[in-house]
């Protein structure tokens, strides 16, 4: 998606104050009915340009599969459009060699706050029927911080989202009412095994709503 280019540089500018690296914009059908709304680009999405496009893309691939819908027809995106990364070192303890590695990390609230207006304009740009929050990180950007997946996962929410005030200090609630969807993230499956069958049974009830929603 092309974004306002002056709204753009700003954020781009802001993001050289924290750990933050390359940038991914959202990609999909621009008229989408779903929208998937994840955490953030990682490493390989960065240098790919491709929305889960590493292990936790698999996953998605085959979720997408499952329920017969496909990449060209959905709207994917997140709540930070650029990596976050740690720094993290290791000395070796023969060589005294001190080693840095940049994993990727969790982004925190100034950072969601950071990318919010270019999550706001894709919204109202694509205007989608379901949004799907994939994870902690979306849907408490779309619904507040007390929604949390473990919670909500699964269940279909008809209510107005959050979106940032004008003066970007906080948000406010939308006038419009958005069916939102929480789902555990694909990556989620990889960190715990046990959520295999959950996961599926919540596509599939994905599934169910976009019958009742959208065809």
């Amino acid at each position: 998606m092309e974004y306002p280019s002056e709204l753009k540089k700003e954020i781009m500018e802001q993001t050289q104050k924290f750990q933050l690296e390359g940038f991914l914009p959202g990609r999909g059908a621009e008229n989408a009915e779903i929208m998937l709304v994840a955490e953030a680009p990682g490493k390989t999405e960065i240098k790919t340009q491709i929305p889960f496009s590493g292990q936790a893309g698999k996953g998605l691939d085959e979720a997408l599969e499952r329920i017969n819908l496909h990449r060209k027809d959905i709207y994917m995106t997140s709540v930070v459009r650029s990596r976050p990364y740690s720094v993290k070192k290791r000395e070796n303890k023969k060589t005294g060699e001190i080693k840095k590695s940049y994993p990727n990390r969790t982004p925190n609230k100034t950072e969601i706050r950071l990318f919010a207006p270019l999550l706001d304009f894709e919204i109202k740009t694509v205007q989608p029927k379901i949004i799907v929050a994939m994870g902690n990180s979306a849907l408490k950007r779309l619904l507040g911080n007390h929604y949390t997946i473990s919670n909500y996962h699964g269940k279909t929410l008809q209510q107005p989202i959050y979106e940032l005030s004008k003066n970007h200090k906080s948000y406010e609630e939308t006038e419009e009412s958005y069916f939102i969807y929480p789902i555990y993230h694909p990556a989620a499956i990889l960190y715990n095994r046990k959520l295999e069958k959950t996961i599926n049974d919540d596509w599939d009830h994905l599934s169910t709503l976009i019958q009742k929603k959208v065809d």
